[in-house]
């Protein structure tokens, strides 16, 4: 009875990813044709099915660009980014699409040391810096178990200084993958999905009106009290603005 459980727990993961390979091809398919509105149906029947990726992401990001949906391109092209923080196209066409957003908000400078460790952390996802810092951890093992069985003294030496330097790369990878993972748990950001929002200066409807936002304007949620969510902008300005009219990434 066991094995046939596992034997039908494999048959179904098989089934739902043939399944949901259908549905990206055929998403494809349809973007090639321009139905895009059918190509999103596609695509968001597989991100349903409870599965993700950068590409999947990347091809609703285009998808909903070409048919001029602002704040939903702009978030999928991020939520992209978030997996795949290397990727050349998924970074010229997020900044494509918010080249057609309203609200110009400056944004306050950091400082060098600050924008260099968030560029470099950047690089990769926090999955992909713990992978770097194990592969790290194992190659320093390997090569410090080999100068320890090395006799010839110039090999010794090699040996040393490159397991080292691995460990050395391993506890930065370690650091950085840490560094991302404090950013993402201390920012959540989101995208503004209605057409125009204003931001009140309390959480309900009677409060003073602060300023007015527009489709696809990334914010940081602060905190959030029934159905509204203070918000901050990258100019340091807050606010209070209804749930329903942003989405969160």
């Amino acid at each position: 009875m066991k094995r046939i459980v596992e034997l039908l727990i494999i048959l179904s993961i098989t089934i739902g990813f043939s399944q949901n390979e259908e549905s990206f091809q055929r998403g494809n398919s349809l973007y090639n044709q321009e139905k895009y509105q059918e190509a999103i149906d596609a695509y968001t029947s597989i991100l349903d099915s409870g599965k993700e990726s950068a590409s999947l992401y990347y091809n609703l990001g285009n998808a909903h660009y070409k048919l001029s949906n602002v704040g939903p391109s702009i978030f999928y092209f991020e939520k992209a980014l978030a997996l795949a923080p290397s990727d050349e196209d998924i970074k010229n066409n997020l900044a494509f699409a918010q080249k057609a957003t309203i609200d110009a908000i400056d944004i306050i400078p950091e400082g060098f040391v600050s924008r260099t460790v968030k560029k470099i952390t950047n690089t990769f996802n926090f999955d992909g810096w713990a992978w770097l810092s194990v592969g790290c951890v194992i190659l320093f093992v390997i090569l410090f178990i080999v100068y320890y069985t090395t006799q010839e003294t110039s090999k010794k030496r090699m040996f040393f200084v490159s397991s080292w330097l691995l460990l050395i790369g391993g506890l930065f990878a370690i650091f950085f993958a840490f560094s991302q993972y404090n950013y993402i748990k201390n920012n959540q950001f989101a995208i503004i999905f209605a057409q125009e929002t204003t931001i009140k200066s309390e959480p309900n409807l009677r409060s003073e009106e602060v300023f007015t936002l527009h489709e696809g304007t990334k914010v940081r949620i602060t905190e959030e009290v029934n159905d509204w969510k203070k918000i901050k902008l990258a100019d340091g300005k807050i606010g209070w603005i209804p749930t329903t009219d942003l989405k969160e990434l």
